[in-house]
């Protein structure tokens, strides 16, 4: 059974000794709540650290349960009560309900009630309160340690006890861990008392839990008016930083106002430029105060590098432990392993310098607002999008689409880089061979600003057309999955205008490859609603049936699958039997292929019909590349706090990605001959462009 926090699990390496017990360093006793599956040792544990003798039970799917009154006394057990497909009530995986179904419940997890956002001084901050320890031993230490408690007294959760339970029981709460962990709430894991504690940390990101970094500032003298305001307020004093056009050394902890400018910060002999991540055209007390950090104060024609997020509320630390960092970033050897941490609070930047031999500094970088800064950088890849659309953001003629339709469909019928199938023409396969700088862009599904959004960042326009970048959308840019918006197919058909035009314009680095939603097949529908016979009739009516019959060619020359030396990448994932290189350039014959390629999704504890390692590999050597080549996947949404899973489904080197939620799209950059992934915010950026005359 795949296991959710396989290879996304550290050791933290500060750590402090409390009763005999080593904890997070940031942690404070009375923080502690301590969960986990049957037999995990969750009992003995509290009791070895004098903790609250009595188990607690909160119910995640209850609005509040943050403020239940199990919560109130800790250190303590804690039992969770969770929803499950087909319960109506939350149940625990000891109840008679989870235990007497036939086939294991499967989690659903978006029922779980999720802790508000501390706003205002005088509004407690949930997620800050409680830190959620998840006692997480092996199958096999936990069914040995039930089995011999079940002889040593009667215990009713261990009746029938088998292993296959034990596991399922243990995936429960490693899904628990992780879905929590990702929607903000202090998580952390252990797999036995005498081991050391682990934090979640995914590839791709840097950020750790504040409470992990460095030991909490002793409280001040009460007879001071610093103690005064800890004692009304529960603030520690601040040390402001104040930085000018000369570098500040930084030696002890600071604070950085946010005052919308950036600035430079220098670790060692490197030197990094700090942005404010700052949306155009959304009204300021509505974005989140995120920064960007790079290399680069400007962005490149030749290399498009991504960015490191400092996102509000996270902290990270910048040094070459940070692997998410390293892969995105070329550290120099003057950086240390753990040079500084920097918590996003509220805005500001808090600075901790965590390495005495290694110097930090920062120094302003002019004086212009990044707003200001931003419209003028962007300016021109805005009007780029115009000349591109020969006009507004808007549905292009008749005349003109169908002209460029055709046009686009007569070069993908001999598409150079794909081998010929059996017919002589273009096959499936697309084979980029040692590839240019590659983005790749998930599932759009008419999110058309989110497409706009990755043309105008970085220079992407700009790089398409000098040839130094390639731009591949993994299919299903149609067909909204927003609630309201899933009969409407003028989105749709904009954002399919658009990509006929980059692919007509920059045919060799612009790839549309094929997803299930690409069709007019009347099974197509999400929830109840007929997508692919509404967008059909909208085209009927608007663009005529010759349109709609290009519109199909076109969908039936794009190629299935990508290859390149840096990866592999097709819409939903691998076929489940042992394909050759053949069966891949000859698919559009082969209507079972067609359907694994387009529809399958990775194995999960609630999907065990799904693709594994096994068939990645598989993938991997019919298509010749070698062991750790990434596979990169659309097709799965994910849960609501990513738009990317990386190493999905605990195999190394296979992520899925999802460009279409409304928060901004995510997609992934080639960097140094690795693959990551960078989040953009949502702009609206089709009322924008259209604006400029």
């Amino acid at each position: 059974m795949n296991d959710p926090l396989k290879n996304i699990l550290i050791k933290l390496k500060d750590t402090q000794n409390i009763r005999g017990v080593e904890l997070p360093i940031g942690l404070e006793f009375l923080q502690l709540v301590v969960t986990g599956p049957p037999g995990a040792g969750k009992s003995y544990y509290i009791d070895q650290i004098g903790g609250w003798p009595n188990e607690g039970y909160i119910d995640l799917t209850r609005k509040g349960w943050w403020k239940d009154q199990s919560l109130t006394f800790r250190p303590r057990e804690v039992h969770l009560g969770l929803p499950f497909k087909g319960f109506k009530d939350a149940i625990t995986v000891f109840d008679k309900e989870w235990l007497d179904s036939p086939t294991p419940p499967h989690l659903d997890l978006k029922r779980i009630k999720l802790p508000p956002a501390k706003d205002g001084h005088f509004r407690t901050n949930w997620n800050a309160r409680y830190i959620f320890e998840f006692l997480l031993p092996n199958a096999e230490t936990i069914f040995e340690q039930r089995q011999c408690r079940q002889e040593d007294g009667y215990f009713p959760v261990d009746d029938d006890l088998t292993f296959e339970m034990v596991e399922q029981q243990l995936n429960v709460y490693r899904e628990t861990a992780l879905y929590l962990h990702r929607a903000g709430v202090s998580v952390y894991v252990r797999r036995g008392l005498s081991d050391p504690p682990m934090i979640i940390m995914e590839k791709g990101s840097g950020n750790v839990p504040f409470w992990s970094v460095s030991k909490r500032p002793e409280r001040p003298s009460l007879t001071t008016l610093a103690g005064l305001r800890w004692l009304l307020f529960r603030h520690n004093p601040i040390h402001w930083i104040d930085i000018s056009h000369e570098p500040t050394i930084l030696k002890k902890t600071g604070r950085l106002a946010h005052d919308g400018r950036g600035f430079e910060l220098t670790l060692g002999k490197q030197s990094f430029f700090i942005q404010p991540e700052t949306p155009l055209g959304i009204p300021k007390k509505e974005t989140e105060k995120n920064w960007t950090l790079n290399d680069s104060r400007y962005c490149s024609t030749d290399n498009i590098s991504p960015f490191y997020r400092l996102q509000l509320g996270e902290t990270t630390i910048l040094g070459h432990s940070n692997k998410a960092l390293s892969d995105t970033i070329k550290l120099k050897e003057s950086v240390a392993d753990r040079h500084v941490s920097v918590s996003n609070v509220r805005g500001d930047l808090v600075f901790t310098p965590l390495d005495n031999s290694a110097t930090t500094s920062l120094k302003r970088l002019d004086d212009l607002d990044q707003r200001e800064r931003l419209e003028g950088n962007r300016y021109a890849s805005f009007i780029a999008i115009r000349k591109l659309m020969d006009g507004p953001v808007k549905e292009v003629s008749s005349e003109i689409a169908l002209a460029s339709l055709r046009q686009v469909n007569e070069y993908l019928h001999n598409e150079p880089h794909r081998p010929l199938n059996k017919e002589g023409t273009a096959g499936g396969l697309l084979q980029l061979g040692e590839s240019p700088n590659s983005l790749i862009v998930g599932d759009l599904h008419a999110q058309v600003d989110n497409l706009l959004k990755v043309l105008t960042e970085n220079c992407t326009l700009q790089s398409l057309r000098k040839g130094t970048v390639c731009l591949i959308i993994l299919g299903d840019a149609i067909h909204s999955e927003v609630s309201g918006q899933m009969e409407n197919m003028e989105e749709s058909v904009l954002l399919m205008d658009i990509i006929i035009q980059l692919k007509k314009s920059y045919p060799q680095q612009v790839h549309y490859i094929r997803g299930n939603h690409d069709s007019f097949d009347a099974s197509l529908s999400k929830n109840g609603i007929s997508q692919g016979i509404l967008h059909k009739q909208y085209l009927l009516d608007n663009r005529g049936e010759e349109y709609v019959n290009e519109m199909q060619t076109f969908w039936d020359r794009i190629p299935f699958i990508i290859s390149s030396d840096d990866f592999i990448t097709c819409h939903a994932g691998p076929p489940r039997y042992e394909c050759k290189k053949e069966d891949y350039i000859n698919i559009y014959t082969n209507a079972k292929l067609i359907k694994e390629i387009t529809t399958n999704r990775v194995e999960r504890p609630n999907y065990m019909k799904g693709y594994n390692k096994k068939d990645i590999k598989q993938f991997r050597t019919s298509l010749g590349a070698t062991k750790g080549t990434p596979v990169i996947v659309g097709h799965t949404p994910l849960d609501p706090f990513a738009s990317v899973w990386n190493n999905a489904g605990a195999i190394k080197n296979h992520h899925i990605i999802y460009s279409a939620h409304s928060a901004g799209p995510t997609i992934f950059v080639q960097s140094f001959k690795k693959m990551v992934p960078i989040s953009y915010p949502h702009e609206p950026l089709t009322k924008l462009i259209n604006k400029i005359r």
